[in-house]
């Protein structure tokens, strides 16, 4: 099998890792030059994943020419490059390559999912979505990970799930993709918060109620667009939620973490890097007007983000909204 991962960034590194370990032909691609130079001179990505050290036989490049050969494409670029790197795929692709969206969020603008963008840029490959919890770190150092597969053709999710799945690396098949992409993409913006209310020195029970409602918050957007409810107690919805407010691995926690400690956002995006929370939080933020869904976490993220709402204040406001009953619906039917 011939794989080409797209970003080589840590994500993108480990799951070249993943592939190769699984006997593929792996093929690792950087927009950048210098960051192919770098991975070249030094072996690792320092800034992403040090002491990482890739495998000997991961090909690397910044040639899109490779990719006429592949089997399978992951992409594991930030989500405001999916589209853009599709496009630039489009002509070199053949019909039967299956796109891997390592993905996670929504596309700013047109509120899409990315299996959606994929589906209009690459309209003659099918596409499945890998989610769940499992930060780079941990998945480059061989820690034992559970991740979910889903896509429109099930066929396809179903080997992609035996094509990458190591006794370390356990795929699951989930039909619904809808849920499993909204789970993954909404819960960077709760992970936001959560680190918000670290930074904030608030505790545990505030950070615990923080996660639980912004679950139920997840779960009622994703039933409202068409998911299931039961796949938001699964990996990508419970589990990614877990691992991502609660590790410091989650640059939307650590992004959270210095907004609550009064870091301007300028300067936060600027020291984090990529935080998909942020971009994330304008995006569900539409999404639940446009759907007419009560979001108030998610709310409180936005202004914080976009309008400049203190922390202190947000939290304040969301503890003296109305009082209301828990059980809005149950997790499994």
């Amino acid at each position: 099998m011939k794989t080409i991962v797209f970003g080589a960034g840590g994500w993108g590194i480990a799951l070249s890792m993943v592939a190769f370990e699984h006997g593929h032909d792996v093929t690792l691609w950087s927009f950048s030059e210098e960051e192919i130079a770098s991975l070249r001179k030094h072996n690792e990505n320092r800034q992403r994943l040090p002491g990482i050290s890739l495998p000997d036989g991961i090909h690397l490049t910044n040639d899109l020419e490779p990719a006429r050969e592949a089997d399978y494409i992951i992409l594991a670029v930030p989500s405001f490059a999916i589209r853009d790197t599709a496009r630039r795929l489009r002509d070199y692709l053949r019909a039967d390559t299956v796109i891997i969206n390592a993905g996670k969020g929504l596309e700013d603008g047109s509120l899409k999912r990315f299996s959606e963008v994929l589906g209009e840029e690459l309209p003659n490959n099918k596409n499945v979505v890998l989610s769940g919890p499992s930060h780079a770190e941990e998945v480059a150092r061989r820690i034992f990970t559970s991740v979910t597969v889903s896509g429109a053709d099930l066929e396809v999710a179903e080997r992609v799930q035996k094509t990458f799945s190591l006794p370390r690396f356990r795929l699951y098949v989930n039909p619904d993709i809808i849920g499993v992409e909204l789970g993954g993409a909404l819960k960077n913006v709760i992970a936001l918060a959560a680190g918000i209310v670290d930074g904030l020195d608030m505790g545990d029970n505030t950070k615990a109620a923080l996660m639980t409602r912004g679950l139920a918050e997840i779960a009622r957007l994703g039933i409202a667009v068409g998911a299931r409810e039961s796949t938001f107690a699964g990996l990508s919805g419970m589990g990614d939620l877990m691992v991502t407010c609660g590790s410091m691995h989650s640059r939307n926690r650590r992004a959270g973490i210095l907004i609550g400690q009064g870091t301007p956002i300028e300067q936060t995006l600027a020291r984090v890097g990529t935080v998909e929370g942020y971009w994330a939080a304008r995006a569900a933020w539409e999404l639940s007007c446009r759907y007419k869904v009560d979001m108030p976490l998610v709310r409180q993220c936005y202004r914080i983000c976009y309008e400049g709402l203190d922390p202190h204040t947000a939290v304040k406001e969301l503890f003296e909204r109305p009082l209301c009953y828990e059980v809005e619906y149950s997790w499994i039917k």
